[in-house]
């Protein structure tokens, strides 16, 4: 019984049950599955999740853990695994940084999904965005509604940006003019208690 317990099974531990090259096609082909699987996605998978989500990236995980690792529970295993998949990430990142073009088909583009203060209800549609989403995003950036941007786009990492609507140039000078008035009347009402008092 104390044997069981203190012995350590150094070639099961180190010796790999599938070759290092049988390894790391492994982790490439699965990496290359999942990038492609999340662009197909959308960009809401990446920024936006709801229950679902998470229960699928949880399974995810799982369900890739034996194509990745293959007939295989050694600890040299797993680190060349590791290993190529950090070196996959690294190498792609490095590519898609000097190529605009492959950034732009790995992650994509941005969608604008409101346009001149109109909801592009076909937009929010492909990226399964739903208007009460929108508001709740707007609402954390400070906006009290969709009423008040002029411009919302998500971006590849599912980021949603909001810019604000400016007031042009004739709302401005009514803003001006109510003011002047409204101070007019604070004049009028004034000297017409004064009189009044004489």
């Amino acid at each position: 019984m104390m044997d069981f317990i203190f012995k350590i099974d150094w070639n099961a531990m180190i010796t790999p049950g599938i070759s290092i090259l049988d390894k790391g096609f492994r982790a490439l082909i699965i990496y290359l599955v999942l990038i492609l699987g999340f662009r197909i996605a959308g960009k809401r998978e990446l920024a936006q999740l709801n229950p679902f989500d998470i229960v699928v990236l949880f399974l995810l995980s799982n369900t890739v853990q034996n194509a990745l690792i293959g007939n295989d529970n050694s600890l040299i295993g797993g680190i060349t695994g590791a290993a190529v998949l950090f070196i996959i990430n690294y190498i792609i990142v490095r590519f898609m940084y000097d190529n605009k073009k492959i950034e732009t088909i790995v992650e994509g583009s941005c969608d604008i999904l409101i346009e001149n203060g109109v909801v592009k209800y076909d937009k929010l549609k492909k990226e399964i965005i739903t208007l009460s989403e929108m508001e709740m995003a707007a609402h954390k950036q400070g906006f009290s509604s969709l009423d008040e941007i002029e411009t919302a786009e998500i971006d590849p990492d599912g980021a949603i940006s909001f810019i604000a609507k400016k007031p042009t140039q004739d709302e401005t000078h009514y803003k001006e003019l109510l003011s002047k008035l409204d101070d007019l009347n604070k004049e009028v009402r004034f000297l017409r208690d004064k009189l009044e008092k004489n």
